[in-house]
């Protein structure tokens, strides 16, 4: 998840016009706090959205089923984390998709693992980059700043990109897991009738 995070949040500055440069201000413990947020931030959503939710909706539903409704939850939630009420249909379409397809992502690495740490890993490696590294988040300048403004990137760009996050990387991820599945004694128990 790290090396997509980076090919998208690069490809960006590439269309944007734009590098990035280290931030001398930010230091060793900057990181590790920075760190530990993005650690603490990927552990409460997994533990809310694919430990609790997501088994309990397996039981009930089944697989596919429970991976649709967490992931829509997952896509909601993040309208009131990122504050997107009185934005638009637009962007909040653009974030319900966007952090669905992740919560989608999540979700059938924990059906297919069942366990935590293949979803948290996953979901820890793309916000550490883009929060920690590329300074792409709530915590503000990280490790690599933008160096200038750049230019809001076109029609096409946008799509490439919104499509690299909702299709690309969530299909990879979705077909490695079916191609290579966990072998595990642990069972879901059947859904109920």
């Amino acid at each position: 998840m790290a090396l997509f995070c980076t090919i998208n949040l690069l490809g960006q500055s590439y269309f944007k016009d734009i590098g990035y440069i280290r931030n001398t201000d930010y230091g060793i413990w900057e990181s590790i706090n920075g760190i530990w947020w993005a650690f603490k931030a990927a552990l409460l959503e997994e533990l809310i959205f694919r430990g609790a939710l997501l088994y309990l909706l397996i039981k009930r539903l089944g697989v596919n089923w429970a991976c649709i409704i967490s992931a829509s939850a997952f896509g909601i939630y993040h309208w009131f984390s990122y504050q997107m009420f009185g934005s638009g249909l637009i962007p909040m379409a653009y974030v319900f998709l966007l952090t669905g397809a992740g919560g989608w992502m999540f979700a059938f690495a924990f059906a297919k693992t069942k366990s935590l740490y293949t979803p948290l890993g996953l979901h820890f490696g793309w916000i550490v980059i883009s929060i920690v590294v590329f300074s792409a988040g709530p915590l503000g300048n990280s490790l690599f700043v933008p160096d200038g403004e750049g230019v809001d990137l076109g029609g096409w760009e946008q799509l490439s990109f919104f499509l690299w996050q909702t299709l690309v990387v969530p299909g990879i991820v979705t077909w490695y897991l079916i191609k290579n599945p966990r072998k595990t004694k642990q069972e879901f128990p059947k859904p109920a009738e």
